[in-house]
């Protein structure tokens, strides 16, 4: 008996999962470590986080970056080095706007100066 409500309390402090979340959790990964290229408006490029719903648009000098929030926004607007990130594949500086986007299983991004170098970044986390 003990057990059972034990096991009823747990189930019961769980959060509720909506069913994309379900969706998600249920879909195969390109990959097994999960690393998949995903679309640039999901994304946060200030934080470097994944979001399941389309971010606000930021336009800088006729280029589109995307932010979560209004800090975000600003942030982007303002500094030249948010808008930047390094390949991890070449090395190289690589513009946010137009970088091919992968995301791990946490949702973590990684910006790559092309769909060769992030194919090969998500082919050496198996």
């Amino acid at each position: 008996m003990k057990l059972r409500r034990l096991a009823i309390s747990l189930f019961l402090a769980l959060p509720p999962f909506t069913a994309s979340q379900l969706q998600a959790a249920a879909a195969p990964t390109e990959n097994q470590s999960g690393w998949k290229k995903v679309s640039n408006e999901k994304v946060c490029m200030v934080t470097d986080m994944l979001f399941a719903k389309k971010q606000i648009p930021i336009e800088v000098k006729g280029k589109t970056y995307y932010g979560c929030c209004e800090n975000c926004k600003e942030r982007l607007g303002k500094d030249a080095e948010v808008r930047k990130a390094v390949d991890p594949v070449s090395g190289k500086a690589v513009d946010k706007a137009t970088a091919s986007i992968a995301a791990g299983p946490e949702g973590d991004v990684a910006y790559f100066e092309n769909d060769a170098n992030m194919n090969k970044f998500i082919a050496s986390r198996k």
